[in-house]
């Protein structure tokens, strides 16, 4: 018995790589926005706890895990290619292709 191998007719399409800049402007934009999209909820539950109570921060930690999934989802799929968004990447690269589209565009 003789499989159907269609290896042949598969392949990978071809991908654009992440946008690396050599402006220090916007090499620094996407280290802060990559930095803020993996430790901003960190950030704010220990100023709440500090702060107000850890009931709050708990409560803090939640919220801002969710608006952090929903800013870095918004980002992804507006700036990152439809054919190259089923592969995962990290928030530095989520954010360098997004001020490549939005804000750095002809500045790398």
């Amino acid at each position: 018995m003789r499989y159907n191998c269609t290896m042949q007719n598969d392949f990978i399409p071809e991908i654009e790589p992440t946008p690396v800049f050599t402006t220090k402007s916007c090499a620094f934009l996407v280290h802060i926005t990559g930095f803020m999209l993996t430790y901003m909820p960190f950030l704010l539950t220990l100023l709440v706890a500090f702060s107000v109570d850890y009931f709050f921060a708990v409560a803090t930690l939640l919220v801002s895990y969710l608006v952090t999934g929903i800013v870095r989802s918004y980002m992804r799929n507006n700036s990152i290619p439809k054919k190259q968004q089923e592969y995962s990447y990290s928030d530095k690269a989520i954010a360098s292709w997004f001020l490549y589209r939005t804000y750095c565009f002809g500045k790398n």
